[in-house]
């Protein structure tokens, strides 16, 4: 049986579809149907949201008058609607990820650290419950150096966690901030897959009226988190850690160019071949990148501009995204069918080898 991107199966079937129930119904039944007929697809950016963080996020968003529709998506999660999700978008496998923690945990405070413990325990149990549906990024404190590297053990040792998964900032630090060194050297040691997902950083909230922070921030955030890992030569000296960015890699594929422009043109930094000695659009280029919500043709033409095809992976965003809607993207964008199979199979199990799929 051809695969969809080829067109070739049903399109006088989703045609049909279209004009009797809509784009986005026929569209959904298709992907459901690539399921049903063996296709695979790996979702590497899927948000879960256990009970004990719930509550606490209630907590504190009320704390903090924070209403809107990300709120309620997050608090609204459950594994029954991520296993639908998953269905209608054709997604075969999904590896689990925390949603975007404000405040660094809840203000930084020491306590509140507990909840990564949580987090991943109770993942690792969906895990275990679902066969091949479900992977596992398992978060850490970060802050607290000592209390991540005890929970990078339970999370690949005793969880068998296909990677971890870690925020683009912690307070006013950034993945590439000195503190952080002894976690990238033990992720370093293990060969481990590092997920970085986005979020709002102390400095930035709320800039523009009327703007919610993650439309501009969450993308710039990404960027600024990889620039910290270069600069520090992170990327250029933990070579064994695999990396995986969000959405893209927001804003980094359209400002690499002028990154490097500052550190290579007329004014050189002197340390340049310590912490970039193949070049920084050699590091950059290293980097792994997901496509949730970026399936777009500006997105995604600036990304394969950085990185060969063989770097993006599949990823929803869901629960603030529904996966059909990536599926829907990749669709339109004239990826061959090696393209689209690699994007949606192949090079995620190339990054997490240990993942367990259907």
């Amino acid at each position: 049986m051809k695969d969809f991107y080829e067109r070739s199966l049903s399109r006088r079937a989703v045609l049909r579809g279209i004009a009797a129930t809509g784009v986005g119904a026929a569209l959904g039944a298709f992907f459901a149907a690539d399921a049903q007929r063996g296709k695979r697809r790996i979702d590497t950016h899927h948000h879960f949201c256990p009970p004990e963080l719930k509550q606490a996020l209630a907590d504190y968003y009320k704390n903090m008058g924070v209403n809107n529709w990300t709120v309620e998506n997050t608090l609204n999660w459950t594994v029954a609607k991520t296993l639908d999700d998953m269905d209608k978008g054709g997604v075969t496998s999904a590896v689990l990820s925390m949603p975007a923690i404000p405040a660094n945990w809840f203000g930084g405070d020491p306590a509140t650290a507990r909840f990564s413990r949580i987090c991943n325990d109770y993942a690792a149990g969906l895990v275990r419950d679902h066969p091949g549906r479900f992977g596992l990024w398992a978060s850490l404190p970060m802050l607290d150096v000592d209390a991540s590297l005890a929970e990078i053990e339970h999370a690949l040792d005793e969880l068998k966690a296909d990677g971890i998964g870690l925020a683009t900032a912690y307070g006013d630090k950034w993945p590439g901030d000195p503190k952080f060194k002894p976690i990238f050297e033990e992720l370093n040691r293990r060969k481990a897959t590092v997920f970085i997902h986005p979020l709002t950083p102390n400095c930035c909230g709320n800039l523009v009226p009327g703007v919610l922070s993650p439309v501009l921030e969450v993308p710039e955030d990404t960027a600024r988190a990889a620039t910290s890992l270069l600069i520090n030569g992170t990327l250029a000296k933990k070579k064994d850690i695999t990396w995986l960015f969000s959405h893209a890699g927001g804003t980094l594929p359209t400002l690499a160019g002028r990154i490097n422009s500052f550190y290579t043109g007329d004014h050189p930094a002197p340390d340049l071949a310590d912490w970039a000695p193949d070049g920084i659009m050699a590091e950059f280029g290293k980097l792994n990148f997901d496509v949730a919500n970026a399936a777009w043709p500006a997105s995604i033409a600036a990304l394969r501009q950085l990185v060969p095809t063989s770097h993006i992976t599949f990823g929803s965003d869901y629960p603030y995204f529904r996966s059909a809607t990536t599926a829907q993207g990749l669709a339109k964008l004239h990826f061959t069918a090696a393209e689209a199979r690699a994007i949606d199979y192949d090079n995620a199990k190339r990054i997490l080898p240990k993942l367990k799929t259907i």
